[in-house]
């Protein structure tokens, strides 16, 4: 039997009722007019913290997107268990708004093509950083699939090589057009305003220009605590190469 993997962080990040959950969501909107679903997008970056703190951030890029079947979500594991590349290949995760199906046929063909990644359920358990997504796209997608990638420690070239095994089983799958791939991490943490817009500009700049070098380096250098760069460094690599 399929594993279902419930909500770990429901009612801390983001309301556990489902009608609270989508209230809160349709406030983000604010008085603007809700965007058109348009914009035909590889990759992008979301926040994880609490709705609270950054669902606002998290709206604002997902509410314009353009609706695709299939989602690999990339995630920092902050629990350091399971593997430490870790993808749930089959079964299901269940938020307040209902179940989101794991593309088994698509997992496996990531596995397939990378030697870091290894097939793993503990290292998602308790993990909040990719949970935190999935509400936000149940609520403007209707009908998608996704794929779970818990990313732990490594070094640049381990994130680079994740990402160039991304775009390659995307691409022997033939779904390179009918997938997005959502990194998900913070910027910097504990630290005051003005140094924390230093160096969030430094490692935003970075992603901007699409140099996922320049963003490693950066990270190291000004110790930026950006918990996931590791999978916006895996992201950047894959979106360039297809």
């Amino acid at each position: 039997m399929a594993e279902i993997r419930p909500p770990a962080v429901a009612g801390q990040f983001y309301p556990l009722k489902p009608r609270e959950l989508r209230e809160q969501i349709k406030s983000f909107a604010g008085a603007r007019i809700p965007a058109v679903i348009q914009r035909e997008a590889i990759a992008c970056l979301l926040p994880h913290a609490g709705y609270i703190y950054s669902g606002s951030v998290a709206y604002s890029v997902v509410s314009q997107l353009k609706i695709k079947k299939n989602l690999i979500i990339l995630g920092p594991n902050h629990t350091g268990m399971g593997a430490n590349f870790s993808i749930m290949a089959e079964g299901s995760w269940e938020t307040p708004l209902g179940k989101v199906e794991i593309n088994p046929s698509l997992a496996n063909k990531l596995l397939s093509k990378s030697a870091l990644l290894k097939s793993d359920t503990q290292a998602h358990k308790f993990e909040h950083s990719i949970e935190v997504e999935l509400p936000l796209f149940q609520y403007f997608f209707q009908d998608f699939t996704f794929v779970p990638i818990a990313v732990g420690s490594g070094d640049f070239k381990n994130y680079q090589q994740l990402g160039l095994d991304i775009a390659a089983g995307l691409k022997e799958a033939g779904l390179e057009k009918e997938t997005l791939i959502a990194a998900s991490s913070d910027m910097t943490h504990y630290e005051d305003a003005k140094s924390a817009r230093h160096k969030d500009h430094q490692a935003i700049e970075a992603i901007q220009e699409l140099d996922e070098r320049k963003l490693y380096s950066r990270v190291k250098e000004l110790n930026i605590s950006m918990c996931g760069y590791a999978p916006a460094i895996a992201m950047l690599c894959a979106a360039k190469s297809l």
